[in-house]
């Protein structure tokens, strides 16, 4: 019987790569598979509906098809560094669910899928929306500054000769503001993409930069899909 129910848990596993099944120690009673010491799972809003996430409750699954594949051409697909930009916190899996579970909860912060809409529309991290890197690499794009204004920017007013001198002097507050925009209200972002050796992450991190986003208030999560996926984390697909 035992048999039976590891060769069904295997074949959902093929049938729904990457999502998370149904927990295995409510049909066999051997094991759970945590995402870590004392947290089973979370879960994430994701397009106003609440996702579980957790792991693929399969001892043998393993990766497969594109996101198992460990050669590809460099460039472009070359190994990334640790740190995107100076200033930058790299992050990992449970950092993730950290931020999932209070600045993603509590409104204050934004998960952003940064890879090109076919790739969203493939499926995504809970809780993820998509802004791609192409809107994010060029500072003062119509695209760029739309993104901005998404993620809680908000364009500065004139601000006179007197104001600036005051700011100048540390009488009046000026951290998180330039010239053209004002980040006190922005919101903290996790950026992420396909992986340790796709550069989009680090071109949409390098871009928010440019524009003056607090490095304070980005995050990389260097993993993306293809760890996520490699731990059997529960994806989405978008619109379903």
């Amino acid at each position: 019987m035992k048999s039976l129910y590891r060769e069904l848990f295997f074949l959902l596993s093929l049938a729904l790569p990457g999502q998370a099944l149904a927990n295995e120690s409510a049909v066999g009673g051997e094991m759970q598979m945590g995402l870590s010491a004392g947290k089973p799972y979370i879960h994430v809003m994701h397009e106003g509906r609440s996702v579980k996430v957790q792991r693929v409750q399969y001892p043998e699954y393993d990766l497969k098809h594109y996101y198992a594949e460990s050669s590809r051409e460099c460039p472009p697909f070359c190994l990334q560094p640790m740190q995107a930009a100076p200033g930058i916190v790299t992050i990992g899996e449970i950092e993730l669910f950290e931020f999932m579970e209070t600045k993603l909860r509590d409104n204050n912060g934004l998960l952003i899928d940064v890879r090109t809409p076919e790739w969203f529309e493939r499926g995504t991290i809970p809780g993820s929306i998509h802004v791609s890197h192409t809107s994010l690499s060029k500072a003062g794009t119509p695209e760029s500054e739309a993104a901005l204004r998404l993620f809680g920017a908000v364009r500065r007013a004139d601000v006179g000769t007197v104001s600036r001198k005051l700011e100048a002097m540390g009488l009046l507050r000026s951290d998180d503001k330039t010239e053209k925009w004002d980040f006190t209200q922005a919101k903290d972002l996790a950026l992420w993409c396909n992986g340790p050796e796709y550069g989009q992450s680090s071109r949409a991190i390098k871009g928010l930069l440019k524009a003056g986003y607090p490095a304070d208030k980005i995050s990389y999560y260097r993993g993306g899909m293809q760890l996520w996926r490699l731990w059997g984390l529960t994806t989405v697909i978008p619109g379903e």
